[in-house]
């Protein structure tokens, strides 16, 4: 049995052992990918260990309450009792996958490329992206500017829960999102903190989206498209509102294939022949793949985002936010500190301090709200409006 270290020395080899090796494996990078010593702390609270600074972050971003929840956040079918359509949770892992398959073959950094995935999603609220419709119009009636998942996933990590990720991080999961009009993505120099806080500001006031300041955030920007669009019509068909392949458009189909392998396995290949990761620095599928991924997304919001079959509660759950929305800001004005709002949020161990004294009344809901799994929200919103009964007696 190996005894343990007795002193110091030992330490300093093996992390110098250690910082040997990572440059080492990654000399062998593509000259556009991101090196472990460019990586940027906004604390700089604990040194770096045996783990490259984005290997730390993914590990952090797992052990996050925020990344717990995952397990109960809906992907698209909300509302439909089936053990066999995708979650939030599995989505996560899918673009965690395919990001890091198409980054080992452009010789990028899986590492970032792995934390990015992991957390891009952490911000996703009750009910999708329907229900971030809903907390969007509760936002800017109450003058806090607007809501969306991606910067909502900056809140809970950067803020909340106080995770002190890199930037290179942060800025790959703010970026992930609005890829449906992405043709050609080249990063976007993001130089110091401010620069970053001021992008993060950029979202918050509805501006355009921005390309992430590594490849590695470009590549999961990509990675998320190919993860859910065939994904999504496995799952419509799953539950009925697609019948079956000859339902999609032929033009799809002929460059796709008809499932959900073959179309991830043509997207993820036609990315890797088309990219450059050596000279210019850009991700990008050609113009064939591209004109086929429109028309493809076209037709899911058509048959399946938009189907009536999905939408028909849709004002209920407007409602539900509305009215929860309404309660926990009233509770929070009263200081009710029986509120779950206090019980499980605000006063909680896990909750920033400063965070707490930083942020507005409407602000704490929003990311209260923000953070609940579907069970749990639905759980709130029957305490509010259900009248509570009891079974017995009162002794």
């Amino acid at each position: 049995m190996r005894s343990k270290r007795a002193h110091s020395g030992s330490d300093h080899r093996s992390e110098s052992q250690t910082y040997q090796y990572t440059q080492q494996r990654e000399a062998l990078l593509s000259p556009h990918a991101t090196r472990s010593d460019q990586a940027l702390r906004r604390k700089n609270r604990k040194p770096e260990d045996i783990r490259t600074p984005y290997s730390r972050d993914a590990d952090r971003i797992i052990h996050t309450r925020a990344y717990t929840r995952y397990i109960d956040k809906t992907q698209v079918f909300y509302l439909v009792e089936n053990d066999h359509i995708t979650h939030r949770v599995i989505h996560v892992q899918l673009v965690s996958k395919i990001a890091r398959t198409i980054g080992r073959c452009l010789r990028l950094n899986e590492d970032l490329i792995e934390a990015i995935a992991l957390g891009h999603d952490i911000g996703h609220i009750p009910y999708g992206h329907f229900g971030e419709s809903c907390l969007l119009e509760l936002c800017e009636e109450h003058g806090i500017g607007k809501f969306s998942h991606n910067v909502q996933s900056i809140r809970f990590l950067d803020q909340i829960e106080d995770q002190d990720l890199t930037m290179q991080v942060l800025d790959g999961i703010l970026c992930h999102n609005g890829e449906a009009d992405d043709i050609c993505i080249s990063p976007e120099p993001c130089p110091d903190w401010p620069a970053f806080d001021r992008k993060v500001q950029d979202y918050t006031t509805g501006s355009r989206y921005r390309a992430p300041m590594t490849l590695e955030g470009c590549v999961v920007k990509f990675a998320d498209t190919i993860a859910y669009i065939g994904r999504d019509l496995q799952d419509a068909q799953e539950v009925g509102l697609i019948h079956d392949a000859h339902d999609i458009p032929p033009e799809c189909t002929e460059i796709f294939g008809i499932d959900n392998r073959a179309i991830i396995d043509t997207l993820i290949h036609d990315l890797i022949d088309n990219s450059d990761a050596d000279e210019e620095g850009f991700i990008t599928y050609s113009p064939t793949v591209e004109h086929a991924l429109v028309t493809l997304r076209a037709f899911s919001r058509e048959r399946i985002y938009n189907n009536p079959k999905l939408t028909s509660e849709r004002e209920k759950i407007r409602t539900m936010y509305r009215i929860l929305f309404s309660k926990y800001l009233e509770d929070l004005r009263a200081d009710r500190r029986d509120s779950k709002i206090f019980t499980e949020f605000a006063d909680s161990p896990w909750v920033s301090r400063d965070y707490i004294r930083s942020t507005s009344p409407a602000g704490l809901v929003r990311d209260f709200i923000a953070g609940m799994t579907d069970r749990y929200f639905l759980k709130r919103f029957e305490e509010c409006v259900l009248p509570h009964r009891v079974e017995g007696s009162f002794r």
